[in-house]
């Protein structure tokens, strides 16, 4: 039972080890790492059950979205993180002239807090905790008590593998979080909901302590359907997104909205492709994963009872297996209640628009609070890309779903109410990390330029910083 005074020792313990110097040693950070990974691979089916008690995950989703992918990462940074980590080296200018030599080194935060969700626990905690490693931070991970049997095999993992002092997983609920952010970290990393992120950034505040959260936004990830796309490629990919972890996903499809020309033949081509990937009884079939609560649940089958005259595919699921069929609403207008806010379940709203009107469509979406992913379906190459570059959104696909996310070398990270700040490789790594600048310093052949006096004899001086400093 994890309590005020045992949280504080906790932190205070990592404050010391960290304040040892182990974790400057770079080497020593790939060390740990090769444990980390190690650990994943020798407790990957203790992982993988732990995955379908919470979340009615099989085994191939299991790995595709949590271990794989978390291994993924860890490869990744032990091949880079050297070379992320070594000082930088510029020429100073010629107004520092004559200590020419700058460096920037890499220096990590401290002591980090890591709060992961329960829709990911695996890959949203060990994968954040991969970053803060290769930083040369400690961390303290308070995993979700929405998925208890993941969370407890993360301590019995974590525990196997590495000191208190340096990685610590903690259990418990929302008050057991609000003691954590009761205490001074040097970093808090943060998945989940912008409501709790609100709270996350207030608490911060009072050490004014950096953040960076990862939310999923209020009004949920727009995808797009131009009239020109290829109707059942688009429908085969966002069934299988749809699909995945039973829509409880930051970067989901929260909305569709598909051009009037090629409405109806979306609509058939995903309810097949629903059939095809998932048969006919989503709800009593094992491969498919759960809504992690009752409550859940049942949110999730209010919401369709509120829309059921909307509802072409679906509508229907299982409290006991905690099940809902992928659901799917059309025609919905682009102002009503259902597509105003994320959804985080299986419910698939479809928005109707002329295509001519395209402009006017994405002008209504940018006008809402940025989602943390957007999706185009497009043969229009140069509107797409025209159009991902000029609106504001986490990250994306044009023709594809998802895989951004696991996308080698790249950032992921949203903006507004889809968050702040970016993870993955090399940008996890300056996640975790501050960039301290020094000067070094010449004693010889000092100039006068900078010191008093500025007339008399030396009006000289500001001729020749103007000349410098062009």
């Amino acid at each position: 039972m994890w309590t005020e005074k045992t949280i504080h020792e906790a932190v205070e313990r990592q404050r010391e080890f960290f304040r040892s110097g182990a974790t400057l040693d770079v080497a020593w950070r790939v060390e740990q790492l090769k444990r980390l990974k190690t650990a994943v691979l020798a407790h990957e089916k203790e992982l993988e059950e732990a995955l379908r008690a919470d979340l009615g995950r099989s085994a191939a989703e299991a790995y595709f979205c949590d271990i794989g992918s978390l291994i993924a990462e860890i490869n990744e940074t032990i091949r880079g993180v050297r070379r992320w980590a070594r000082p930088e080296t510029h020429l100073s200018g010629l107004t520092c002239f004559p200590s020419v030599v700058t460096k920037v080194y890499k220096m990590p935060y401290g002591v980090s807090l890591i709060v992961s969700p329960f829709n990911f626990p695996i890959l949203l905690s060990l994968g954040v905790l991969t970053a803060s490693i290769a930083g040369g931070n400690t961390a303290i991970l308070k995993a979700s008590a929405k998925s208890p049997h993941c969370t407890a095999a993360l301590q019995n993992l974590i525990a196997g593998t590495f000191p208190r002092e340096y990685a610590l997983v903690v259990d418990g609920g929302h008050d057991v979080a609000d003691l954590c952010l009761a205490e001074r970290f040097d970093k808090i990393f943060y998945t989940g909901s912008p409501r709790v992120g609100r709270h996350v950034m207030a608490e911060a505040a009072k050490n004014l302590t950096p953040v960076a959260l990862e939310l999923g936004g209020e009004t949920g990830n727009w995808c797009v359907v131009r009239a020109d796309a290829d109707v059942r490629d688009a429908a085969r990919k966002i069934a299988f997104f749809k699909l995945c972890n039973s829509g409880q996903i930051c970067i989901d499809v929260n909305q569709v909205a598909v051009a009037r020309e090629a409405a109806d033949r979306f609509v058939e081509a995903l309810k097949a492709e629903f059939d095809r990937q998932i048969g006919p009884d989503p709800a009593h079939n094992p491969e498919y994963a759960r809504l992690i609560t009752p409550e859940a649940y049942r949110k999730c089958a209010e919401e369709a009872d509120r829309w059921r005259e909307k509802i072409v595919y679906g509508g229907s699921g299982d409290p006991e297996t905690l099940r809902y069929a992928p659901t799917v609403f059309y025609p919905v207008g682009i102002d009503e209640e259902l597509v105003r806010h994320e959804l985080f379940s299986p419910l698939l709203p479809v928005v109707v628009y002329p295509d001519g009107e395209i402009d006017a469509l994405m002008d209504t979406i940018a006008r809402r609070e940025h989602g943390l992913a957007l999706y185009l379906f497009t043969r229009d190459r140069k509107w797409a890309e025209r159009t991902m570059r000029t609106q504001q959104y986490g990250g994306g696909c044009i023709n594809e779903v998802c895989l951004h996310i696991v996308a080698k070398g790249v950032p992921f990270g949203g903006t507004g109410h889809a968050g702040m700040g970016a993870y993955h490789g090399e940008w996890g790594f300056r996640e975790f990390t501050h960039p301290s600048t020094v000067l070094i310093g010449s004693t010889k052949l000092n100039l006068p330029l900078r010191e008093h006096p500025y007339d008399g004899r030396g009006r000289w001086k500001l001729p020749v910083l103007k000349l410098f400093e062009r």
